[in-house]
């Protein structure tokens, strides 16, 4: 199965453009793809170069967002399948959306979340566990 995965309040706490903290993503993420299962990372992170005034001096400068986030999964031994894209799918569509079986997403309505006193709501995998083993995912 192909999962699309998003990253900020998804894999990590929203502390764009820094990586957030740890929400329990890693473990259930390496047991999907030890089932066999391929995750596609599916983020509004990009990588860009933008202008900036420094010290009166306009210079490039790049922002790694998108490469920072591929980099987390590197760091944490999770295989990723494709970025932004589903690797096969340009095969028998040109749509921009990466196709995926499953969706998880803290956007995603319905997407179970720790609601915390302060800052963004976040995804909760404890419950995301049970629910994939719950539809035998896991």
């Amino acid at each position: 199965m192909d999962i699309c995965i998003d990253f900020d309040g998804t894999c990590v706490t929203h502390e764009f453009p820094r990586i957030g903290e740890d929400i329990g993503a890693v473990p259930v993420l390496k047991e999907l793809v030890a089932a066999g299962h391929k995750l596609i990372l599916f983020t509004m992170r990009s990588d860009r170069k933008t202008k900036k005034k420094v010290e009166g001096e306009i210079v490039v400068v790049e922002e790694n967002f998108l490469t920072d986030a591929v980099n987390w999964f590197a760091e944490n031994g999770i295989a990723l399948y494709g970025v932004q894209k589903n690797p096969k799918q340009r095969f028998w569509t040109s749509s921009p959306k990466a196709y995926g079986h499953l969706y998880i997403d803290d956007a995603n309505l319905g997407c179970p979340l720790i609601v915390p006193e302060e800052g963004r709501p976040y995804v909760n995998w404890e419950e995301i566990r049970s629910l994939l083993v719950e539809r035998a995912i896991l």
